[in-house]
């Protein structure tokens, strides 16, 4: 078995100090010794990936300095071929607007088609209601690197997610050393985060540890009237006893967020590329006041745990692990009414006006915009003509308080939808390598077993003076749904890889048994229940050696989306129409691999089928707040994707190196309304080039990505720019301070040098504006 030896040095070691003391430090500051630059030459990571059978690339170390420390960390693989990442915030404190792109296949607020896993562990779903994408559970000062499988990801991979790919988020193991890292970052948009953590050393026999704390916060880059916030925690042990290797991990996370509105059509976009709709100052015009920027809120807790265990069996290696997941969350919106829940009769004032009465479940029976001071509906004046048209091209006389006898009182709600889901699991590997005629044979199998009951509901609360802000009553008038979701999943696998010298050769299986069901706590002539099994999937693939360095792979993989449970949502949602998406991934390449250079060339096939669509109720119109769901899901269906990516990594010398990748992409719709028009959000060319310098203490570098134009709807009538962006990395490290200081790192980042205006993330006939550009200065100190 392989001794399970701690890092000798983080990936990332991040200090805090104020200006003053770095001034004084900086004049005593020397010349790094060898060890430490060693040590770093160590830390770097190659990112054309592992020997296997199919595609697949790791970040670098280059790329983590390319971010800030506060940036999210789904940000550091933007650079990898075929990936595509925006974000709607700088910091990626937005989830709304945020999306991931490889090969066609999406994950954003409609789609959830890319597996995310935390050290190999499944994250529980991506989606924006009740799931949490694997970038939440990790700062990134903790993050060693990220996995991605472009494809046909490996046999094991646990997610049911993972039609397009897999991104393995890996977190850093302890120090050998007992020390303190600390960090302070600040930047554009009122940005800072602080952050410390503290490695243990040897605290028993063969154990070591490492607890991080931090806390962050960035303003909205648009009218900077809103501020996202973030504290988390983290901590990891790693322990040898006997013959076993346990590591422990646990993560806390508090995020509340503010949301970013999409743009609706080019023609809104260009009329207006810096501003999403959304208002900084209260109206008192409760139409106008339901695109109030404060409204638009999003929040999350987390916490995430596992313990693994591994150990040998006889010739046999097992690794097994338990894990744990809560997840708390609200969704708020502010809708222009009240609804009108109980027939009080007419003349009577509306019973929901009471902020101690509550109404459970029901329908809406009409909507209250202003009453008189009696609580009753008043009607506009007749034929009056509105003068509000904004947002969304105004409502009509019903919602302007111009159409109204002077003494009618605006009334409003704030929506909250609430989001609550508990996970347990557990994972067990095995691998036996011995030989069968000669040739070495790897024979492994596994599986995955998940139990996870996610809670929803929904209620209305009376704001109280909608003239004069957005407070509202504590007690909700309506609760308009209640209704929980238990999903149990089960995947097992196996596979062989033989050597055959000539060529590895692996063929493995994979079974999913996924059961979905709708309790709905109102009303049981609601409920569902759904069986979302797969097929028996097949893997198989093979890496041939050419010659020192090079080897030639190929791989085939068949992946599955279970059904997810927001499809069962709505009441009126028909299940049996609703299918498992599947796709058929084939990949073949070419890898090369020596000091100083790596380099491959992938070709791949996809053939995407089921495809499950997501339809808003968000839209240019507005957004419909009634809708007992985020929108309706259907088959519409399929995609078939072909295209190559290509990446080099060289250094070109002893302090220059170059990154340069490539990716050609056609994906296109397979259905017969939009037969052969290219995927939405999906871009035909990416490439990126980076260079990097390195000498001594002094770091810097500049990264260009390219991403060429995308379609805005599935008809192709609406093409969206190409855009480029470009960031800016240089920092220095001072060794031998003195005192207990170990080290001191200043760096400065720039995104998105040349302030570039695009469209980022891409959903039907609409698109979140891409992050302005963003400076942010980090100094860090390790004691």
């Amino acid at each position: 078995m392989k001794p399970y030896v701690p890092m000798k040095r983080s990936l990332v070691a991040l200090s805090v100090l104020t200006a003053v003391t770095l001034t004084s430090i900086s004049a005593t500051a020397q010349e790094a010794p060898d060890k430490d630059a060693e040590e770093k030459e160590v830390e770097s990571i190659q990112v054309t990936g592992r020997s296997v059978s199919y595609a697949n690339s790791t970040t670098s170390s280059n790329m983590v300095k390319q971010q800030t420390p506060m940036t999210s960390a789904l940000s550091i693989i933007d650079n990898l071929p075929g990936v595509l990442i925006n974000e709607g915030d700088p910091f990626g404190s937005d989830e709304w607007s945020t999306s991931i792109s490889i090969r066609g296949f999406t994950l954003d607020l409609e789609a959830q088609q890319i597996g995310m896993t935390v050290d190999g562990i499944s994250n529980g779903n991506s989606n924006y209601g009740g799931g949490t994408k694997a970038s939440r559970y990790i700062d990134t000062e903790n993050l060693l690197n990220i996995d991605v499988s472009q494809g046909t990801a490996d046999v094991s991979s646990r997610s049911n997610e993972a039609l397009g790919g897999t991104l393995d988020f890996r977190t850093i193991l302890p120090s050998f050393d007992e020390k303190v890292t600390a960090s302070a970052t600040l930047g554009e948009f009122n940005a800072q985060k602080f952050y410390v953590r503290y490695d243990t050393g040897e605290i028993a026999q063969d154990t070591f540890a490492w607890v991080s704390l931090s806390t962050q916060q960035n303003d909205d880059y648009i009218d900077g009237s809103i501020t996202n916030t973030r504290d988390h925690a983290e901590a990891k042990i790693i322990s040898r006893v006997n013959e076993i290797d346990l590591t422990g991990y646990f993560s806390y996370d508090d995020a509340q967020e503010y949301t970013y509105q999409r743009i609706y059509g080019l023609g809104q976009y260009e009329q207006n590329p810096t501003w999403d709709g959304l208002t900084e100052d209260w109206s008192g015009i409760p139409y106008q006041d339901q695109v109030y920027r404060g409204g638009w809120t999003t929040e999350r807790e987390n916490i995430f745990t596992y313990l693994k265990a591994d150990f040998m069996v006889g010739e046999v290696d097992v690794s097994t692990n338990v894990y744990y997941h809560k997840n708390e969350g609200t969704g708020g919106w502010i809708p222009y009414y009240m609804v009108d829940v109980t027939d009080d009769g007419a003349g009577n004032p509306h019973s929901e006006l009471d902020a101690s009465t509550t109404v459970l479940g029901g329908a809406s029976q009409g909507l209250i915009y202003f009453v008189n001071r009696a609580g009753e509906s008043v009607s506009p004046i007749a034929e009056c003509e509105s003068a509000v048209a904004f947002p969304y091209g105004g409502g009509g006389a019903a919602i302007d308080p111009g159409c109204y006898e002077q003494g009618a009182i605006p009334v409003s709600s704030r929506r909250h939808s609430h989001y609550n889901k508990e996970r347990y699991g557990i994972n067990a590997d095995f691998v036996w390598n011995t030989t069968i005629a000669g040739m070495a044979n790897t024979l492994r199998g596994g599986f995955w077993y998940e139990d996870y009951q996610r809670e929803e509901y929904r209620d209305w609360h009376k704001t109280i003076d909608a003239a004069s802000g957005p407070r509202a009553e504590n007690n909700p008038y309506w609760i308009q749904y209640s209704r929980e979701f238990p999903v149990e999943t089960l995947m097992y696998y196996v596979e062989d890889e033989i050597d055959a010298g000539f060529a590895k050769l692996r063929l493995g299986a994979k079974q999913f048994n996924v059961d979905v069901a709708k309790d709905d706590r109102f009303t049981a002539a609601n409920n569902l229940d759904v069986s979302s099994d797969s097929d028996v999937l097949i893997s198989a693939g093979f890496v041939a050696p050419i010659n020192e360095g090079l080897e030639f792979f190929g791989g085939y993989a068949e992946n599955f989306a279970a059904i997810k449970d927001a499809v069962l949502e709505r009441d009126d949602a028909d299940v049996s129409l609703v299918e498992p998406e599947t796709a058929d991934n084939i990949d073949v390449g070419l890898r090369y691999s020596s000091p100083g250079f790596n380099a491959s060339i992938t070709h791949y096939n996809i053939k995407f089928d089921n495809r499950i669509t997501f339809i808003s109720n968000e839209d240019v119109n507005g957004i419909d707040f009634l809708e007992a769901a985020a929108g309706g899901f259907v088959n519409d269906g399929g995609v078939e994707s072909d295209g190559i990516e290509a990446s080099i990594d060289y250094r070109l010398s002893d302090t220059f190196s170059a990154y340069v990748s490539y990716t050609k992409n056609d994906s296109t719709y397979t259905d017969d309304e939009f037969r052969g028009k290219t995927v939405l959000g999906s871009a035909q060319d990416m490439a990126v080039l980076s260079i990097d310098y390195t000498k001594g203490d002094f770091y810097a570098g500049f990264s260009t990505k390219y991403v060429g134009e995308r379609f805005l709807d599935q008809a192709n009538t609406q093409r969206v720019d190409s855009y480029t962006v470009s960031d800016l990395y240089l920092g220095k490290t001072a060794y031998d301070i003195g005192g207990s200081i170990e080290s001191i790192e200043m760096s400065l980042t720039i995104n998105n040098v040349f302030d570039e205006e695009y469209l980022g993330s891409i959903a039907q006939n609409a698109g979140w504006i891409g992050a302005p550009r963003t400076a942010a200065f980090n100094i860090k100190v390790v004691m």
